[in-house]
């Protein structure tokens, strides 16, 4: 069973950048993608970006095109996401998720693994 742990949320001003990672134990290289997915109070879970860790292809939501980057460490077991310019709608607790799967990777319910969510919250 894959294990993911997200660190590096935290409270921030808006306008700057923030790093998370997101550490992988028992990972399946050749079968395993990693998404990223947000959660604000009320609303529901929200796909945020995802990466290929075969290939390092990505994707990312509407929201976040152009602002977040996806990488992965592949001798680390880690993926990171890095968030520029952070808005105050950013804020929301931030998961990461692994599935074997390789369609409807903007979809949560692709994801039979999750992390325990790492909070980040933007201030104006």
């Amino acid at each position: 069973q894959v294990q993911l742990v997200e660190s590096g949320g935290g409270l921030v001003q808006a306008g700057v950048s923030l790093r998370l990672s997101c550490a992988v134990s028992r990972l399946s290289t050749g079968a395993t993608n990693i998404g990223w997915f947000r959660q604000a109070p009320g609303k529901d879970r929200e796909f945020v970006s995802c990466i290929i860790w075969s290939t390092g292809g990505t994707y990312y939501g509407d929201s976040v095109e152009g602002r977040f980057t996806i990488s992965r460490d592949k001798a680390k077991n880690t993926v990171y996401l890095q968030m520029n310019t952070l808005k105050p709608e950013d804020t929301a607790v931030y998961y990461c998720a692994s599935t074997p799967n390789y369609a409807n990777l903007r979809s949560r319910y692709e994801y039979p693994y999750w992390g325990q969510g790492t909070q980040v919250t933007v201030s104006s």
